[in-house]
């Protein structure tokens, strides 16, 4: 008799093919992209609602807040609930969301769209692992990092897309087109998706309690949390003040030119992709080390960018190639541990890794203010080598329990 947790370790009948991975990508462009429309449209959404620019403000902290609180209390659904029906729910509320900021006739409604479309916008992190889930195992690195990949480039272009529309159309117009896409999308998942639940499910409390408990039970997802939250605190600590230094003296750029100095990233949001090949060919630990490496050597390029556009775009594309490293590696250490629990498994991880992204950006806020950009870069350095620090300390555990694996195989074959 098949026990429910090789029923969930089986490989699906039908893997998921690379158009509806596609379609997954886009999804999760959308839906995390949605929290950063707001950031480049402050100033006119202040004018529009007559109220200050520090109001205004608050939108994006309400976004950030509501985001993690999904991440949290709604993407252990995915352990429980039936996936697809999840999925596709969340965008929609998503979608509702954004509509309700579209149409906001005051900065209350704002505020009420930005936190329902923050709360429900965690549908992108119900899809990233429930692409692992969907795909055959010697293909499962290139589905999360290809699903990634979307993801990373909605969150990048975020803020130019909004920017171009709010020019066209003024600052509503692109929830109003990122509503109006997410239901679009919304029912292609539906139509597309396969039924996906877990043949063992709990309560909703105890799907809760557990998060603690797999934390406690594993230290390889102890060691990936902190390694990503790390990679993250770095790298946001550098989109934290980057606005400040290309604004300022040294090079006195506008909001627009900002914008597209910062699309360099897209390029090394496509590292995803390629870092989940090569998970796949058994490369996970040499792909985390190189890049955990790599981030560290990108502050270097970034310090020299402090006076030279060409080595600061230079090391935001090192940058921005070396954290999808880490992240992506990260996701096939983490959904491998306990593939029935990667929901659960999965809110842990990201909960961590947001944790740095906001710790990162109020210490680089804060270095910056302090000593200017060398200051946020030898901030940047130091937490790319405590990351270095946590992947060898990952290297051992995994070591470790490679050692451990192979004794009791050596023990149960012996006769």
């Amino acid at each position: 008799m098949t026990s429910p947790q090789s029923a969930a370790l089986r490989s699906p009948d039908q893997p998921i093919g690379t158009p509806v991975l596609l379609l997954m990508a886009v999804t999760c462009g959308l839906c995390a992209g949605g929290n950063y429309f707001n950031q480049p449209l402050l100033h006119s959404i202040a004018v529009g609602l007559k109220v200050s620019e520090g109001t205004a403000a608050s939108t994006v902290t309400i976004a950030q807040v509501s985001y993690a609180i999904g991440l949290l209390l709604l993407v252990p659904l995915g352990d429980m609930l039936e996936r697809r029906r999840l999925a596709v729910v969340l965008t929609l509320l998503a979608a509702i969301g954004q509509f309700i900021s579209g149409f906001a006739q005051n900065i209350g409604m704002l505020a009420v769209g930005t936190a329902m479309a923050g709360l429900f916008s965690v549908a992108a992190q119900v899809l990233v692992p429930l692409a692992a889930t969907l795909s055959a195992p010697e293909h499962r690195g290139r589905a999360v990092g290809l699903v990634m990949s979307g993801l990373l480039t909605g969150i990048l272009a975020a803020r130019s897309v909004a920017g171009l529309l709010s020019s066209l159309g003024g600052w509503s117009t692109v929830y109003l087109v990122a509503g109006s896409a997410m239901i679009v999308i919304a029912a292609l998942l539906w139509r597309v998706l396969p039924d996906s639940r877990n043949p063992r499910r709990g309560s909703y409390g105890e799907t809760l309690r557990s998060l603690v408990d797999l934390l406690q039970r594993f230290p390889r997802l102890r060691s990936r949390t902190l390694l990503g939250g790390l990679a993250f605190a770095s790298v946001s600590s550098m989109f934290s003040t980057m606005a400040l230094l290309l604004s300022g003296p040294a090079f006195g750029l506008g909001d627009g030119a900002i914008g597209l100095v910062g699309l360099a990233g897209v390029t090394g949001a496509l590292m995803a992709s390629f870092a989940g090949r090569l998970a796949d060919r058994g490369y996970l630990q040499s792909t985390s080390g190189v890049a955990a490496v790599l981030l560290v050597a990108s502050w270097g390029v970034l310090w020299l960018g402090g006076s030279s556009l060409m080595w600061f775009i230079a090391g935001l594309l090192l940058i921005d190639i070396a954290l999808q490293g880490v992240h992506i590696s990260n996701q096939n250490v983490v959904y491998a541990l306990m593939p029935e629990a990667r929901s659960r498994l999965n809110a842990v991880y990201m909960t961590g890794y947001f944790i740095g992204a906001a710790a990162g950006s109020a210490a680089g806020s804060f270095a910056f203010q302090q000593g200017g950009w060398e200051a946020s870069c030898e901030l940047g350095a130091v937490l790319a080598a405590a990351g270095v620090a946590v992947w060898l300390w990952d290297l051992r555990l995994d070591r470790s329990t490679s050692q451990l694996d192979s004794a009791v195989s050596q023990a149960v074959t012996q006769p």
